[in-house]
């Protein structure tokens, strides 16, 4: 990996604007859209374009027989993210499935690096780390969503399962990029992986009001812009962050997502929510400050 620069950092943000955006156009989505149903469709077909963006690259990685065991890895987390990111928060409501998948993703990815890797968290960024959760943490309590759902407890199994499946997908790009292969290969590689089983699925299951013009629009959009050009960013970011940083910055995301409920879904932010806000920002600010040395530690070893 090259050291990491100020555009890594940049990539990793516009990521998140761009995921960002993903709640509010699902929130116009037809009525009686199935969340799950959404979420695979958009990890779906967007990695079906992000292959075909990149096949060359795809082409490349695809042949290589030392990428495949990172490739079902990272397929894996790309199927496990989507179908229990939104059932969590149909279970467990929008803000504590959102705070546990989110806030668990950077936790989860600096697990797998210090036991796969060896490197322990730098003291900067379990602090980075610690003030962004509880930042997302106030803005979920402060957005005015309900926290309690008709399984509370499972969701909160699932929301913690959708972080394992972010970290997972995350570090097993990192790994493959550190093998010498593309950012774009690489990401694009493991999100078609994940396609095989979700495209599939959601066919199976019947789209319902997603087969309408109306839903057609709403997946076109979510997975050529939050799936696609987001992933790409973020396989480009990878190349110089380590995926516990990249995670970390990510959680503007949520950030992004509030600020659009209000000036759109017109939707009211307490103090409180303000607050976090600031918490998450003032948390991607420290993470972002030693990213250069952070660049320089994250030369992974190969995939043995």
């Amino acid at each position: 990996m090259s050291d990491a620069r100020p555009i890594h950092t940049a990539a990793v943000l516009a990521a998140a604007v761009l995921w960002g955006t993903t709640g509010t156009v699902a929130h116009f989505a037809p009525a009686g859209s199935s969340p799950l149903l959404i979420g695979m469709a958009t990890f779906g077909f967007g990695g079906i374009v992000l292959a075909v963006i990149a096949w060359r690259a795809v082409a490349r990685v695809v042949r290589d027989r030392t990428a495949w065991p990172w490739l079902l890895a990272g397929g894996a987390g790309a199927v496990l993210y989507p179908t229990a990111y939104y059932p969590a928060m149909d279970l467990a409501g929008v803000a504590v499935g959102n705070v546990l998948a989110l806030g668990s993703g950077p936790i989860f990815a600096a697990a797998l690096e210090w036991i796969l890797d060896g490197r322990r968290p730098t003291a900067r960024w379990g602090l980075a780390t610690a003030i962004a959760a509880v930042g997302v943490a106030l803005l979920a309590v402060g957005s005015g969503e309900s926290t309690t759902g008709s399984n509370p407890i499972l969701g909160i199994a699932l929301g913690l399962a959708a972080g394992v499946g972010y970290a997972l997908y995350s570090y097993a790009g990192a790994r493959l990029i550190a093998g010498g292969r593309s950012s774009q290969g690489s990401m694009a590689s493991i999100f078609l992986v994940g396609s095989v089983v979700m495209v599939p699925l959601f066919f199976a299951l019947g789209p319902g009001p997603l087969a309408s013009g109306h839903g057609a629009l709403t997946l076109a959009y979510l997975a050529l812009v939050p799936m696609a050009a987001s992933y790409l960013l973020f396989g480009f970011a990878l190349r110089a962050l380590t995926a516990s940083t990249a995670t970390t910055l990510a959680l503007a995301e949520p950030v992004v997502a509030t600020l659009l409920a209000v000036l759109v879904v017109h939707e009211r932010l307490s103090t409180l929510a303000w607050i976090g806000l600031g918490a998450v920002a003032v948390g991607i600010v420290l993470v972002s400050l030693p990213a250069r040395r952070a660049g320089r530690l994250a030369r992974a070893r190969p995939p043995a």
